[in-house]
């Protein structure tokens, strides 16, 4: 199969690339995601049609977030575009008149580089995207695994903290609520707040007010050596290493690759979280460990993995 498009669907854009069988995005564009869920399909073919005009394409992959059934078609639910049975592919096949595969964004980015990424060594992989939430993608034995239902790889989800803080879909104590952007925010706030004179760098950078500094923020404090921001770097980091240790337990990858808007900061999340994976380990030295390496795509894994997805029609 020759060029596919693949289509990375946001909150607050929607991005298209044509790519080859070498994961090379030969063109792309971008829109925003229209506010009524209605109008999203038809953003998606909007951009399919542009890309069509310059390229000869054979099929179309769509990461769209939120719950993709089994058979790769139906979105279940996507809070963030107010999606509910949505039959995604069935829309876009009439519109576009090619064949067109539905995967979740999170399995869309891990698949994009377990094939031409950080991962494209290894048959065995996991993906954690830390952004504002927590999301990942699973591939085992060379297969992205989605589970009997279609919905696997909802790691966000996992249940850290029993009746601890409230998640985002009605559950307390996710993993997301511990080991995300949003996280990393509210402790820089929270140590800021409680030792404004430990907090004096990150107060000096958001005017004095502790309840908005921003991660970026937090990032530009630790970068510089603050104690404080490093700090809230590390109880990021230690929580993420723990869940790690617990899914090394169950799928046993050979590499953990680190992505997300967070991971942008290298070195200051993948050397804590790599430490605290090793301290969470089950066996601990007595076990080989699964490398821990940053995402090498960036914004790219999305289009790349669902246009290769497509290629699985």
């Amino acid at each position: 199969m020759g060029l596919t498009i693949g289509v990375d669907v946001g909150g607050t854009k929607i991005a298209a690339g044509v790519v080859d069988e070498n994961g090379e995005i030969l063109a792309r564009t971008r829109v925003p995601t229209p506010a009524d869920p209605q109008w999203a399909v038809g953003a998606i073919v909007d951009a399919v049609k542009e890309l069509r005009q310059q390229h000869e394409i054979t099929a179309v992959g769509v990461g769209a977030p939120g719950y993709v059934d089994r058979n790769r078609s139906t979105v279940i639910m996507a809070p963030n575009i107010d999606w509910e049975n949505e039959p995604l592919k069935a829309r876009i096949e009439d519109l576009v008149h090619l064949p067109t595969v539905v995967e979740n964004d999170a399995n869309a980015a891990a698949w994009g580089e377990f094939r031409f990424g950080a991962a494209a060594q290894h048959n065995d992989m996991i993906m954690i995207t830390v952004g504002t939430g927590l999301g990942g993608g699973i591939v085992l034995d060379g297969r992205m695994h989605r589970g009997s239902f279609g919905v696997a790889g909802e790691i966000g989800h996992l249940n850290m903290v029993p009746d601890g803080l409230l998640c985002g879909c009605g559950s307390h104590g996710c993993w997301e609520q511990y080991g995300s952007g949003r996280a990393l925010r509210r402790y820089g706030r929270e140590r800021a707040a409680g030792d404004p004179a430990l907090g004096r760098r990150l107060l000096e950078l958001n005017e004095g007010i502790a309840d908005t500094i921003t991660g970026s923020q937090i990032t530009q404090a630790a970068q510089e050596g603050d104690l404080l921001a490093l700090e809230a770097y590390d109880e990021l980091a230690d929580w993420l290493g723990r869940g790690m240790g617990d899914l090394a337990s169950l799928f046993d990858p050979a590499v953990f690759v680190l992505g997300g808007g967070v991971s942008d900061s290298g070195k200051l999340l993948l050397e804590p979280v790599a430490k605290a994976f090793e301290k969470y380990l089950i066996g601990g030295v007595h076990r080989p460990r699964a490398e821990v390496v940053l995402a090498s795509l960036g914004s790219a894994a999305g289009i790349a993995g669902a246009a290769d997805l497509a290629r699985q029609v």
